[in-house]
């Protein structure tokens, strides 16, 4: 169990139709009676998700997620910032992405960033959960300034990105819109593709409340907002959520050395010299073997595939189950 943190952040939620549009899958999304929340389906015919209406350069993105429940093999559920529909080459990416399994066996959580279409290099996380995302809601938010990246679940900080000079375009800097999908994934997302989607069990659900965009919205067809973007961006970060105080600070590194079960920070194999923002934590570096998997119970090799309507970055590498 993970140490308590008070109070939840001061956010203001918004309506569906007030932030976001229909992405694919139109009639697997469906919206709640008062407008709050939605729920995302995949069935043998089609996934589902949706997209925020704005872009943004920089801000706080968040929402209560609930995850589907049983047989889950194969499927994914992503939450995500990107630009790849626009920048196609040099696209930007934040990723929270929820990688189904088997019955009995417990979901997991993959993070990556992506920066200027750094796609070659990426900078995943992986980490178990210390509840079960399926019976109850729970807040998964990213925070994305020009200083550093926060990935959130809950109140707790999981992984913190902060920008350096060495960093270069790898950091992401060009606007970006939310989206949320659930797909099937059945060649890679559970034990390298080992189990697939079974269909018995559609349609599989993902639901999303308390739906929140804090930040810089920009004109999709300028795409120009640094200079505008001051005001907003001084207010994000002198928020709540943008400080890690020394108790979260905490239950960071709590989380990270209970949970975390590859990082490529560790992968001597991919990376013989980690990348700049990398900081080595001897606490969590002795954990790990050289290919940044846990010594007990590890995970083998890697592949890369891309889809549509998913996150442009998203890993297809080996999931095998811990």
């Amino acid at each position: 169990m993970m140490d308590h943190l008070p109070a939840s952040f001061n956010v203001t939620t918004l309506s569906f139709d007030e932030g976001y549009s229909p992405l694919f899958g139109d009639g697997n999304l469906i919206r709640s009676s008062d407008g709050k929340s939605v729920r995302l389906l995949l069935d043998r015919f089609t996934g589902s998700g949706f997209i925020s209406s704005d872009l943004y350069q920089h801000g706080f993105f968040s929402a209560k997620i609930k995850l589907p429940s049983d047989y889950t093999a194969g499927v994914v559920v992503a939450f995500y910032m990107s630009n790849g529909d626009i920048f196609e080459k040099t696209h930007d990416e934040l990723d929270f992405e929820f990688l189904g399994n088997i019955r009995g066996k417990k979901w997991r959580v993959q993070t990556n960033v992506y920066g200027n279409g750094s796609v070659s290099r990426g900078r995943e996380e992986r980490y178990n959960l210390w509840f079960d995302p399926s019976r109850e809601f729970h807040r998964y938010s990213i925070l994305w300034t020009n200083k550093n990246i926060i990935f959130y679940i809950d109140d707790v900080p999981i992984r913190e990105v902060v920008r350096s000079e060495e960093m270069g375009g790898d950091f992401p800097s060009k606007p970006m819109s939310l989206y949320a999908t659930i797909w099937d994934a059945s060649n890679w997302a559970t034990s390298g593709g080992k189990y697939k989607v079974n269909y018995k069990y559609a349609p599989f659900v993902s639901e999303y409340s308390d739906l929140v965009l804090q930040g810089c919205a920009v004109d999709p067809i300028q795409q120009v907002s640094a200079a505008g973007c001051s005001e907003k961006d001084a207010e994000v970060e002198s928020a709540d959520y943008a400080v890690i105080t020394p108790r979260r600070r905490t239950a960071m590194k709590n989380f990270r050395s209970r949970y975390m079960y590859y990082s490529y920070c560790y992968d001597s194999l991919r990376y013989s010299v980690p990348p700049p923002e990398c900081v080595s934590v001897p606490e969590e570096k002795h954990r790990f073997k050289e290919t940044g998997r846990l010594k007990f119970g590890g995970h083998p090799r890697r592949s890369r595939r891309r889809h549509g309507r998913i996150p442009v970055g998203s890993s297809s590498e080996d999931q095998s189950d811990i």
